[in-house]
């Protein structure tokens, strides 16, 4: 990349710009996401060599983990302590807690195994909020329809439509859970209406939030929820190191691994939900995350393993406001909700080079490509573009201090007056698009095996829409609660073991494959941390 404009030069250009005018973009949407969209640049894709979608392409360094052998022998589950339950529920995010929820409430006994502790997850760090169809001029349709083109129409339209057609009752639902929105301006005085904003891509304004925290507001509601509820077990700090299966081949629970103690436990249950979240801590493409430390595919590696099928684990999101500067912060998101309310993006010129609210793809990459080109802003070793934050307080008196508040706060750790200082924003690492192939009841295709959330593929596409994420986790941690609950007892599970692995590991083999490379990871290497090593201690 060029070494852009020095930022000196480019908060000049910016001043004497103010307001920049809008611009149409320089290229058809297709030539910029072929040229400048991380997933589109050459040798990025490999095509998986075993399991049960060998030859789909994929991210190299995903394949790397999802074909790799366990971490888990039979010897170390020979003696290890059982728990039993009717479902169990991995990961403590957002859609984790919801399945947990649903499944206790129609009767089951559940287990939910966090890898950290209870609410560790991406879900608390989704800001810009919600999409529902709830307003009077909005329709399932027009969310349908919006939802399948910002997808670049690969999604399952089986699963947007449930998606879609779930958004009321799901809003419904997190309001009777305790959940606060934002509401319109006056509207107490009858009756409480919820504001409703535009999200890039939409047709219609449906995206729901409260302030610019959205995802720690519901995080909250529904972690209090699960902690109230009767019939749930939680086990924190107990990340999943293996599936189990019974003699039938069905998914019979976990091997999980008790990082206070340092020893395996294991977790039989009739039905297992995966809701382990998604990638981000891979750094694929070497670019920076807004994700959670404990993001890392565990939930990919270990439903590829036991022979779930998966779907377009080639395409991630690139969120376009990810800080650039200071690099401390690197990564860290600025949120969407930013240029919902009106925020420009600004070259190194003092142009505008995009309509702001495109969908993410589009911006991300015609950000790049400022970048790329010369025209992006240089701080340092930093390379960006600026949000005009100011230019947005100018408009809108009063917003970056009552709605924008985690923005405000953002730039106050990072030593500048959003107010008065654009941020220098690049493109940051911000979702898994495909994953685990699902119906949508949650079933993964593998007997007894159900997913929800991002670890799940199919309803995006190659490009989700802002606000979908949080529906989903709601909307597919419901339904997966409710079937995981129905189909538990059906189903007790016997002879409980690692019998998928012989099989897997004999292809491995075939492939010229090593069995030396283990996964999951379960944390970055940055962290530090060798579950093998740690276990080997324990042992």
């Amino acid at each position: 990349m060029s070494g852009g404009i020095p930022h000196a030069e480019a908060l000049a250009a910016w001043r004497a710009r103010t307001p920049a005018q809008p611009q149409a973009l320089a290229l058809p949407v297709p030539e910029l996401l072929k040229r400048f969209h991380p997933d589109r640049q050459p040798g990025s894709m490999v095509p998986l060599r075993v399991g049960a979608s060998a030859g789909l392409p994929c991210r190299a360094e995903l394949a790397t983990l999802l074909q790799s052998d366990s971490l888990v022998e039979d010897v170390d589950i020979a003696a290890a302590p059982m728990l039993d339950a009717d479902v169990l529920v991995i990961g403590g995010g957002g859609a984790g807690c919801v399945a947990a929820l649903t499944a206790a409430r129609a009767g089951a006994r559940v287990i939910l195994a966090t890898k950290l502790r209870l609410g560790d997850s991406n879900t608390v760090m989704a800001e810009g909020g919600i999409q529902a169809a709830v307003g009077a001029e909005d329709s399932l349709q027009r969310h349908f329809e919006d939802t399948l083109r910002a997808g670049h129409f690969t999604a399952n339209k089986e699963l947007v439509a449930a998606l879609v057609s779930d958004g009321p009752a799901v809003i419904r639902w997190l309001i009777q859970e305790g959940m606060s929105f934002d509401l319109a301006e006056g509207s107490e005085r009858i009756g409480g209406n919820l504001l409703r904003k535009k999200p890039g891509g939409a047709t219609a304004a449906r995206l729901l939030s409260y302030r610019d925290f959205t995802g720690l507001e519901m995080m909250r509601a529904l972690r209090e929820a699960v902690l109230l509820q009767p019939g749930i077990t939680l086990l924190d700090r107990h990340p999943s190191l293996e599936l189990l299966t019974d003699d039938r081949g069905r998914c019979a629970g976990a091997a999980l691994h008790d990082l206070s103690l340092g020893r395996t436990v294991l977790a039989r249950a009739g039905a297992t939900v995966l809701a382990t979240g998604g990638a981000g801590r891979l750094h694929i493409a070497g670019f920076p995350t807004s994700n959670h430390y404990g993001a890392t595919a565990d939930g990919l590696v270990l439903a590829y393993r036991l022979g779930a099928a998966l779907r377009e684990v080639d395409s991630f999101q690139y969120h376009p406001t990810g800080i650039a500067w200071p690099p401390h912060m690197e990564g860290q998101l600025v949120s969407e909700a930013a240029r919902a309310s009106g925020a420009a993006l600004v070259n190194g010129l003092g142009e505008r080079f995009v309509d702001e609210l495109e969908t993410r793809d589009v911006v991300a990459s015609a950000i790049l490509r400022e970048m790329a080109e010369g025209r992006g802003v240089a701080r340092g070793n930093s390379l960006g573009v600026f949000l005009d934050t100011p230019g947005l307080e100018r408009e809108k008196p009063g917003i970056l201090g009552k709605s924008l508040v985690t923005l405000t706060h953002l730039a106050h750790r990072a030593g500048f007056d959003a107010a008065a200082e654009p941020f220098l924003i690049c493109p940051t690492l911000h979702y898994q698009n495909g994953g685990v192939a699902i119906d949508p009841d949650g079933w993964s295709g593998v007997p007894g095996l159900l997913c929800a959330g991002e670890v799940t593929g199919g309803l995006h596409g190659r490009n989700r829409m802002m606000g979908n994420a949080l529906l989903e986790l709601v909307a597919f941690g419901r339904r997966a609660g409710r079937s995981a609950a129905a189909n538990a007892r059906a189903e007790r599970p016997r002879n409980i073991g690692l019998t998928h692995l012989a099989d897997w590991r004999r292809a491995l083999i075939a492939q010229g494959l090593p069995l030396t490379s283990k996964a999951p990871v379960i944390f970055p290497p940055y962290g530090n941390f060798d579950m093998a090593t740690q276990r080997g201690r324990a042992a």
